[in-house]
């Protein structure tokens, strides 16, 4: 195989710095962006299968002498060395009822390390298969433990219950999403809550993807909430600065 990785992406790229890709004499595994840009690189990969080659290096405008309208300039490093090491952020998913198991599923193919808890064995055994599930009376624990920057997502069957995982995790200062399942009334409760114990509940979006829309399924909800805690947790910089698509 050989890795195919950005080492440099100026002005409006398919991706971003870092992204790698892997090809082999028939498979590939991964995106660089797609389109005439990708197709060079796999075409070059290969030759450097057929002469065994070590390294290389190819640096591409994307602009009308490939047929590529991005208009950046990206430059590729070519070796045969594995993927390189990343450390994606934790989600922790409170609740494996209908919206939980939906919501972790959703996670599931993001970049991203999901996280189902909940007391009820029965409904964790509902999760999709590959879900890292978990068992426990006591999931506040969990949030104590987390990593910084991780993400808490509360959407358990009991509002008592919801309400002191909210407080436990606004009682840190480097958790990269807290969201709540809810309504406007249920914002306002919490609000209230949090305020007669002297907890700042600023931070908490409740509720969880409310600002796509109001579709009550629980596979729509999952699809909104993944897409506000995914631009969350990742670089929304990157979006705005390299908008190419493809």
């Amino acid at each position: 195989m050989i890795r195919v990785r950005v080492i440099s992406a100026r002005g409006s790229t398919p991706r971003e710095a870092g992204a790698e890709m892997f090809v082999g004499p028939t498979r590939v595994e991964g995106t660089i962006g797609g389109g005439q840009l990708e197709y060079m690189a796999i075409d070059r990969a290969r030759q450097m299968l057929a002469s065994d080659e070590a390294e290389a290096e190819m640096d591409i405008p994307l602009g009308p002498e490939i047929g590529q309208c991005c208009g950046g300039r990206v430059v590729l490093a070519l070796d045969r060395r594995g993927p390189t090491p990343q450390q994606h952020p934790d989600v922790l998913v409170f609740g494996a009822g209908h919206v939980g198991r939906a919501l972790a599923l959703a996670l599931q193919p993001l970049p991203v390390n999901v996280s189902l808890i909940d007391g009820r064995a029965e409904e964790l055994a509902r999760a999709a298969p590959g879900i890292t599930t978990k068992l426990t009376p006591l999931p506040e624990a969990d949030i104590r433990a987390a990593r910084p920057g991780s993400a808490v997502v509360i959407l358990t069957h009991d509002h008592a219950l919801d309400f002191l995982l909210a407080a436990e995790a606004l009682a840190r200062d480097d958790l990269a999403y807290i969201g709540m399942i809810g309504s406007a009334t249920k914002r306002a409760q919490f609000t209230r809550f949090a305020r007669a114990r002297g907890i700042d509940s600023t931070p908490l979006i409740c509720p969880i993807g409310a600002g796509f829309s109001s579709d009550k399924r629980p596979a729509v909800i999952a699809a909104f909430a993944a897409a506000e805690l995914i631009a969350r947790l990742t670089d929304i910089s990157l979006v705005n600065k390299y908008p190419c698509n493809s």
